[in-house]
């Protein structure tokens, strides 16, 4: 073959690494090292939010392997939780959870000079197990910001609108100087109160002009609700949204007191513009004084405590299961006879969990 002919190959310019070698050998290193719980202490106290998300992720997994881990890093920081306010969001989907919060988190850090924790909870899919995990690409403006950081979690299925390890990442948080912690939820259904057990303050979101205002939502949840606040109040909707706040405010008052002689309270606002925010922040600073000042905060943080039990008691009885080989074997059995109709639900639950006791006495 001639030398310059168009069939022939010519050499070519290497091509670069598509990954530098000083960030491979930085991932190569961060791989290799598995730092002891001491160390991911030591780092979430001097608010090193690699470390922070890293524990968060042991925190998260089901694997065995990193559980006794987790319980280490969750028992060294709790010494060091406790002072934040816990707020609980909540709506309807559309209402504008993501965009409300960027606002109130942007408010406080930079009105108030405050440092705001989120933790997203994202839907997880109940085939795949799958999440998007789009809140950081909702809250691009606050996600930016060195004094926020934002969790998107997939709520695997748990539920209460939370995932099953909020709690614990809630210490985290606060152990790093995260004075604020959010909890968004998933939305508004009817075993999202579970909420209400892990937050100081629960606010919820609400629309104006989308139907029947007071028929949209659980009567459950406005009875825990400390604070309604009625949501793009801007524009031609600003007087759709007052009509609304007179509703609601109506409504409140026919339900029980709440148990901390609180009164809550209805607002409008528009995270868009901006309007509103500020006063909803004072609102939620108001509550914060009167809980403090009458000893209920103390009581309900307690209260939260034993809560938190018997959510880890639940779950490791669950996982315990899920671990044994001849009880998962024969928890498939049983959802087939169930199927089949040839032995009842509750009858399939007491042989599986009578035999799992035997096995345990056993020492199977």
């Amino acid at each position: 073959m001639p030398e310059h002919s168009a069939l022939s190959v010519q050499p070519g310019v290497e091509a670069p690494a598509q990954v530098s070698e000083v960030q491979a050998a930085r991932y190569r290193q961060m791989r290799r090292e598995d730092p002891p719980a001491a160390r991911f202490v030591e780092g979430i106290l001097a608010g090193d939010r690699a470390l922070l998300s890293r524990a968060i992720t042991l925190v998260e997994s089901r694997l065995p392997t990193h559980a006794a881990k987790a319980q280490a890093i969750v028992e060294g920081c709790l010494p060091h939780s406790g002072n934040s306010i816990r707020l609980g969001i909540t709506g309807v989907p559309g209402v504008g959870k993501s965009t409300f919060i960027e606002a109130l988190g942007m408010h406080l850090i930079e009105a108030r000079a405050q440092k705001v924790a989120v933790l997203a909870v994202d839907p997880s899919s109940q085939f795949s197990g799958g999440s998007i995990l789009g809140d950081k690409t909702r809250m691009e403006r606050l996600s930016s910001q060195l004094d926020a950081f934002i969790r998107p979690s997939p709520s695997c299925g748990s539920l209460g609108g939370v995932t099953r390890r909020t709690r614990e990442t809630i210490i985290l948080c606060e152990a790093a100087g995260f004075r604020n912690v959010f909890i968004e939820t998933v939305g508004v259904g009817q075993s999202e109160t579970a909420v209400s057990s892990m937050v100081d303050f629960f606010l919820l979101l609400m629309l104006a002009g989308a139907g029947d205002e007071l028929q949209g939502i659980k009567r459950g949840i406005m009875e825990m609700a400390d604070l309604l606040a009625i949501n793009k109040a801007d524009g031609n909707n600003k007087g759709r949204a007052n009509a609304a706040r007179a509703e609601y405010q109506t409504a409140l008052r026919m339900f029980p007191p709440a148990a901390s002689g609180w009164q809550p309270r209805v607002l409008t606002c528009s995270a868009l513009t901006n309007e509103g925010i500020a006063e909803i922040w004072d609102a939620v600073l108001d509550h914060h004084r009167h809980v403090t000042r009458i000893g209920f905060l103390q009581e309900r943080r307690q209260s939260q405590l034993v809560d938190w039990l018997e959510a880890a008691m639940a779950d490791q009885i669950q996982e315990a299961f899920e671990r044994d080989p001849e009880i998962a074997a024969e928890h498939l059995r049983l959802r087939e006879t169930v199927r089949e109709g040839e032995v009842s639900p509750s009858r399939a639950a007491a042989e599986l969990v009578s035999r799992f006791l035997r096995n345990r006495r056993n020492g199977l």
